[in-house]
């Protein structure tokens, strides 16, 4: 049967065999001497072997005590460290934070604000997953994730969303293709283009669309693909122009045969949402990064602009 030790025994037991003296270790840990003296009598029953010679003037360690006065640091150094170490989780500064967001996000902004944080919680964990905004909301609903962040327009009215970045769209054509302007281009006018679109799920592709509805237009698009990187080659080799992210596109221009053009709209503006479960039910860890990621978490304002 496994014996069970006592801590504050120990403690005590180690006062007495750093100080060789039951007295110093009554006066530096504030107990009778008899209730110490009984303590380690207990301890000694209970490992079945004596760990102090009691002299007149004081006590020395058996072999048997110098093991257990080891064995006791080990124990109490253990648990200090893990106090420790869950003191961390409890104040956020260690732990796993998961994370699903859309490609605008991981494309534009999140390496940097994610190199910070880590910088800032080097403890800290980080499990990325990239998805569409459908996905992502899915994710944080079913506790999959913890932290979303999508540029969709989804109502979730049992989930708190803040605003993350705004951002703004553009329209990526060749350096070749004749569009007619070298200046800001139109929605209307850029519907009269074969086009090349990211595939279903996508909530950058499902906003153009309800733009393009909005208007009456019908759009002409010729591929659609995964990724930012897939329209980027498929633009290239002249298949089509699209819509972008500033981010998913300024990079690439000098080493590309691509060029940038400016979208006419009031809402090539747009903004990215950080969105939680709910944040007052957040464990500390999560919270201290969806403070980091927030722009307006300090109000504790959750947004419902798009």
């Amino acid at each position: 049967m496994r014996k069970r030790f006592d801590l504050v025994t120990l403690e005590l037991f180690i006062a007495v065999a750093t100080s060789r003296s039951i007295a110093q270790a009554s006066t530096s840990e504030n107990i009778a001497a008899s209730a110490i003296s009984k303590r380690i009598s207990d301890l000694e029953m209970l490992v079945g072997t004596p760990l102090l010679y009691r002299q007149q003037k004081g006590v020395e360690l058996t072999q048997a005590g110098e093991e257990m006065l080891r064995h006791a640091r080990d124990v109490l150094q253990l648990l200090e460290r893990m106090d420790d170490h869950m003191g961390d989780f409890a104040s956020g500064l260690r732990g796993t934070v998961r994370i699903a967001a859309n490609t605008s996000a991981i494309t534009q902004f999140l390496p940097e604000d994610l190199a910070s944080f880590v910088q800032q919680h080097p403890d800290m964990r980080i499990d990325l997953t990239e998805q569409v905004s459908e996905e992502i909301v899915a994710s944080i609903r079913d506790g999959i994730a913890d932290i979303g962040i999508y540029s969709g327009l989804i109502a979730e009215p049992e989930m708190d969303v803040f605003l993350y970045r705004r951002d703004t769209l553009v329209v990526l054509a060749p350096r070749s293709y004749a569009l007619g302007t070298d200046g800001p281009i139109s929605f209307a006018e850029f519907a009269q283009h074969d086009l090349v679109g990211l595939q279903r799920g996508s909530s950058l592709q499902a906003f153009i669309k309800n733009r393009a509805a909005e208007q009456g237009l019908s759009l002409k698009i010729r591929v659609e693909v995964l990724s930012f990187d897939g329209v980027r080659r498929m633009v290239e080799a002249g298949l089509g122009i699209a819509i972008l992210p500033l981010g998913a596109v300024e990079p690439y221009l000098s080493s590309s045969n691509l060029r940038m053009i400016p979208l006419s709209t009031d809402w090539a503006e747009r903004s990215l949402k950080v969105v939680v479960r709910q944040v007052d039910a957040l464990a500390r860890p999560i919270r201290t990064m969806l403070e980091h990621l927030a722009i307006n978490i300090e109000n504790g304002d959750p947004i419902t602009d798009s």
